[in-house]
């Protein structure tokens, strides 16, 4: 009878202990499965690092580190932007916890893609204009973001030129027609550019090949100096624009200090760092579990 009670106490000790275990390895399982994956939509390969860069050192100030507690799914376009729907899903058939996205084209596929992965956006000019969101203090839906305002600094930068080169009246306006937002900073050029006296030469490129010939014609235009809207294909091609813009002799203004680092004359535009800095906060609160139809877009408040 001892012996079978023993035997019993035993039985009973090592099913408790197996259960024990099991649920360890189990809650390891689960442990490890939540680390989230974040998606990163970027245009251009060549500006991808530096953007990239940015995102995970703010993350890094906010506890996440790469590889622990995070991971990335990381896809370019390429500066092709019929490659993002497609792109965009392949990250949704991933399941990633939040897509984040660095341009207009590159936003409006991500929301496009899905209706219900949070979506935070950088880069993106005019979200309510684009259909991106239904205000910037109630975005709606799935995604929300901080806006450049690049087309209201359109009008600054020209300024600006002028400014420096009094005697200018030619100006040739570097954008995308396949950009969103860069066509909405060529539009609202227009009329900043009037009362400043200066007639602009439309540069229109939508691929980075065409530069070289897109100068020389703005040289026939007798233009003396350029102006270049922030658009996903001049981010990634800003040395060969600068390297450009110094060969045919025009004083140059850019939305990024980027393109200044690359042998551009000055730039005007939003604080990156604080616009990173903005994201990566939203990406946090998400992970969190704030609904981004909750989380207002923001506008820069820094500039440099």
């Amino acid at each position: 009878m001892r012996r079978r009670e023993a035997l019993r106490n035993i039985s009973t000790f090592v099913a408790v202990m197996a259960t024990r275990l099991g649920y360890g390895a189990i809650a390891e399982a689960q442990q490890k499965a939540k680390v989230p994956k974040i998606g990163w939509l970027a245009a251009g390969s060549a500006a991808l690092a530096t953007l990239l860069d940015g995102l995970r050192k703010e993350l890094g100030t906010l506890g996440y580190v790469e590889g622990k507690n995070m991971a990335f799914e990381i896809r370019s376009a390429d500066d092709k932007f019929d490659r993002f729907p497609s792109l965009a899903a392949e990250l949704v058939r991933l399941k990633v916890d939040v897509l984040v996205v660095s341009s207009t084209p590159g936003a409006l596929a991500a929301k496009n893609a899905t209706n219900t992965i949070p979506i935070v956006f950088l880069g993106v000019s005019d979200p309510v204009t684009v259909g991106l969101v239904d205000s910037l203090a109630r975005p709606g839906g799935n995604i929300t973001g901080v806006t450049n305002i690049a087309p209201v600094l359109a009008g600054k930068r020209l300024e600006l030129l002028k400014e420096t080169v009094p005697k200018l009246s030619r100006v040739a306006l570097l954008w995308d027609p396949q950009a969103p937002g860069s066509t909405q900073q060529w539009k609202e050029s227009q009329l900043p550019a009037r009362a400043l006296g200066l007639q602009l030469h439309s540069m229109e490129v939508s691929s980075a090949d065409k530069y070289q010939s897109a100068f020389k014609e703005a040289i026939k235009a007798r233009s003396a100096g350029l102006a270049v809207t922030q658009n996903p294909l001049a981010g990634s091609n800003r040395k060969q624009i600068t390297d450009l813009a110094t060969k045919f002799r025009l004083p140059s203004i850019f939305a990024s200090g980027n393109s200044v680092d690359s042998g551009g004359l000055m730039s005007y535009g939003p604080d990156r760092a604080e616009a990173f800095r903005r994201a990566a906060v939203f990406v946090d609160k998400i992970l969190k579990g704030t609904n981004p139809a909750d989380i207002p877009v923001e506008q820069p408040m820094g500039f440099e």
